[in-house]
């Protein structure tokens, strides 16, 4: 999957950064699960842009980050990231090391995400937390990419009138796989997570998702991004 992104690093980039409030809507939401995060480990930091703005713009500083494409990873250094080249499958989550594991946007490219959650859970200390935040499948944008994947591309009668004017990159969108939020759950309770808390952005449908910035919602009823926050049971 790494290769993928390699080919198309500068387009990942542009397309959120021409989707001003959609971006921010989804860093308004990552920025809300990190508070009193300790340390972090961005898996699947992509070009870095992210933790960028996070560094910038809300005090929020993610130094370490894992990714698998070489491209990505790149860009991510020259924002000052230390990015080990790997997949979530294949990386050292560091036992102790951090406080946070955080996943934003990455479970969809995540073949053996089952395996990683159990890994993530034996990496982190008592009290530790995983964050997952991506699109559920149940979302009106979940439902849209898997259309479109179906179709093999957004310029299709089917899809007419009912994706954005600049929807995400259809190579992006052919490489991921979708999970609902139920299935996530269910993986992070199998690997002995709790205390579980859900929040929400992307509430307009997708036609109208960048035409405001949006602040995080509780829940999951309603969002397109959505993020599940746990944490590693302390015994007593």
């Amino acid at each position: 999957m790494g290769k993928g992104f390699d080919q198309y690093a500068s387009a990942y980039d542009a397309w959120f950064l021409n989707n001003r409030n959609v971006l921010y809507s989804e860093v308004n939401l990552v920025a809300s699960t990190l508070r009193d995060a300790g340390r972090i480990l961005s898996v699947g930091c992509g070009s870095g842009l992210f933790e960028k703005i996070l560094r910038e713009e809300y005090g929020i500083d993610i130094r370490d980050g894992i990714e698998p494409s070489t491209g990505m990873a790149e860009i991510a250094r020259k924002r000052g990231m230390h990015v080990t080249i790997a997949t979530a499958e294949e990386a050292d989550f560091g036992r102790g090391t951090y406080d946070t594991l955080l996943f934003n946007g990455t479970p969809s490219y995540i073949g053996d995400l089952e395996g990683v959650v159990r890994k993530a859970y034996e990496a982190l200390p008592e009290g530790g937390r995983i964050i997952l935040i991506d699109v559920p499948k149940e979302s009106s944008y979940g439902i849209l990419y898997n259309l479109a994947k179906a179709l093999g591309t957004w310029d299709h009668p089917l899809l007419a009138g009912c994706y954005p004017p600049d929807p995400y990159p259809i190579e992006f969108v052919d490489v991921a796989v979708w999970r609902t939020t139920a299935e996530k759950v269910a993986l992070l309770e199998a690997a002995g997570f709790s205390e579980l808390n859900f929040a929400q952005t992307l509430t307009r449908h997708p036609l109208c998702s960048n035409e405001a910035e949006e602040q995080p919602a509780e829940g999951y009823d309603r969002g397109d991004y959505v993020a599940v926050v746990a944490r590693k049971p302390v015994r007593s």
